[in-house]
């Protein structure tokens, strides 16, 4: 039970534009933990087999990869405060090997905790209002949206405070405990899907009807895995006060008829092929009908929620400051990372900053401990206390003034967090693989690296501008390779480590399956098949046309021609 029922979180952080912990959250996570410690303490005195705390520890995120255990942290969608950063670096000095990784899905992990100090980093975790609830198991996932979300200028309206209202209500639903398989929710507010919502076993983007009113159009089954598949849309406008019981409909038509027969076939997007969409939409329409009146969400909810959201104190003078242009036009370098790794702000005067956790070095999502401090450090100084992580395995600053980016640069060179590569080839998505994961049939990081050398040329890397690469190490797809402008996924053959490859997918607005090119290639031969790639691309494209555009163009054809003849 929770000793410190006075608990009070202004005492604790500094006030910013995120979700505050009140006494019952902060009730709920510490008795987790207590609840876990003891259950962790059964298993290790042998009073509990291992079948009967496998399905405990996985509801804590807690799993058993190659080496050692593995934690998952819930980042909820994406945001942490200056004292969490801190307190990462503290476990990964005290309970890890001094880094920690950062997913796909806005989420943290450690890689080498002991079992038996597993509670202990969750009581760590809860003294900063943190915790590994439901980061694992056949349950309602970590809710994702935006890295942008509150300041980029495409906006139709902040996500965050929905991603809070449903990651509220998600947490320990009972009804919703155990599903069929995991269940993941995404929310955009932009026109631009930076959230991947397409790709969610439910995806929500707000939208304008024709009367102007804002309210969500609704996705459901989509995801990727080893069966990739776009959402469609069940609802193309929803009122917010059905949001909820919106949700609940569709989870309770899953739970009821999705196939716990199988696993490879028992998410949602298997149960809208195999019923039908019309079909599919017809019993969440009846369910709907029968629970939506008795759970409305109210505005008074939704405005106590925006509350918790408000925008930082702006410098309203911020926009008068010349030196940041002054700057650019004084030093190449700079003015390179501001194009690379900076975002437009709705706040004139304020850039979003990108730090590349890329570095050539460095296995892709990566940081020490003394990085994490470092970057705690900076966001109070420059960016009101707070950061983000991306699905594309970086963070973000996102309120950083233009008259602090010179300064702020050379503190994030000096870690090797300035790496102006944010949305360029050697900025990829890489699952652990081998290295860690026992579910992975081949290598990622080394992969990962041996391409990154290849591509030392920083001129060449931005001539070829926006193109992403997605790797995976199994058909899992963490790394999220269906969906990757070039997707690279590990297979076994006979015992050796062999890679397919796919050209044009893509996550964002015009969502896309990659085409598989052709047979798999030997580990020693993926780079060179890269860079073959890449070759065509340059050769063939029209004036400023992106490797995506021309893939749409030409199709598959000459990019399998040149690395299958090279190969």
């Amino acid at each position: 039970m929770i000793t410190n029922r006075d608990y009070s979180p202004e005492r604790h952080f500094k006030r910013s534009s995120m979700y505050q912990y009140n006494d019952n959250d902060q009730t709920l996570v510490e008795e987790r933990v207590a609840q876990f410690r003891r259950q962790t303490g059964q298993f290790l005195k042998g009073e509990i087999s291992e079948d009967q705390y496998r399905a405990l520890r996985l509801r804590n995120g807690l799993y058993i990869q190659t080496h050692a255990p593995m934690l998952r942290i819930a980042g909820p969608y994406g945001l942490l405060n200056s004292k969490q950063l801190r307190k990462l670096a503290h476990i990964a000095r005290k309970y890890d090997k001094s880094y920690c990784h950062f997913t796909t899905r806005q989420n943290i992990q450690f890689n080498w905790p002991k079992l038996e100090e597993v509670p202990d980093i969750l009581a760590e975790l809860a003294s900063v209002q943190m915790h590994a609830i439901q980061t694992s198991g056949n349950c309602m996932r970590n809710t994702t949206s935006d890295h942008l979300a509150g300041v980029c200028i495409d906006e139709i309206e902040d996500p965050r405070p929905y991603c809070e209202i449903i990651r509220q209500w998600t947490t320990l639903h009972p009804e919703f405990d155990y599903l069929p398989r995991k269940f993941k929710i995404a929310v955009s507010g932009a026109l631009h899907d930076r959230a991947a919502t397409q790709f969610h076993d439910i995806g929500l983007q707000l939208v304008k009807n024709d009367a102007g009113e804002v309210g969500f159009k609704v996705l459901v089954g989509g995801g990727l895995g080893r069966t990739p598949v776009i959402g469609q849309v069940i609802k193309p406008y929803l009122e917010k006060k059905h949001l909820l019981s919106y949700l609940e409909a569709i989870l309770r038509i899953y739970n009821l008829f999705g196939r716990r027969d199988n696993k490879y076939k028992a998410r949602i997007k298997i149960l809208v092929k195999e019923t039908g969409m019309d079909k599919f939409s017809e019993l969440v329409q009846r369910e709907w009908l029968l629970i939506r009146d008795n759970n409305e969400l109210g505005n008074a909810r939704i405005n106590e929620m925006k509350a918790q959201f408000i925008p930082p104190a702006y410098e309203l003078t911020a926009s008068e400051d010349t030196s940041y242009v002054q700057q650019q036009l004084q030093d190449k370098a700079f003015a390179t990372w501001v194009k690379y790794n900076t975002a437009n702000h709705k706040t004139a005067g304020y850039r979003a900053v990108f730090l590349s956790l890329k570095s050539p070095d460095s296995p892709p999502g990566d940081m020490t401990d003394v990085q994490l401090d470092a970057v705690a450090d900076l966001a109070d100084k420059y960016s009101f206390g707070e950061i983000r992580s991306t699905h594309r395995q970086n963070l973000i600053l996102a309120d950083v003034k233009q008259a602090d980016l010179f300064s702020l640069w050379r503190q994030l060179d000096g870690l090797k967090l300035a790496t102006p590569n944010i949305g360029t080839v050697t900025d990829m998505i890489c699952c652990p693989g081998l290295d860690f994961c026992s579910l992975a049939n081949a290598g990622s990081i080394g992969v990962a690296k041996e391409i990154n050398e290849a591509l030392d040329d920083m001129d060449y890397i931005h001539d070829i501008g926006d193109l992403k690469i997605n790797m995976s190490g199994c058909m899992n797809g963490c790394a999220h390779q269906s969906v990757g402008h070039i997707g690279i996924l590990g297979v076994d053959k006979k015992g050796a480590e062999w890679y397919q490859l796919t050209l044009g997918g893509s996550s964002e607005n015009e969502a896309a399956i990659g085409e598989r090119l052709g047979p798999a290639v030997a580990k020693d031969q993926v780079t060179k098949a890269v860079i073959s790639i890449l070759d065509v691309y340059i050769k063939q494209r029209l004036d400023d046309e992106s490797f995506l555009d021309m893939v749409n163009r030409v199709g598959i054809a000459p990019f399998k021609e040149q690395v299958y003849a090279d190969n």
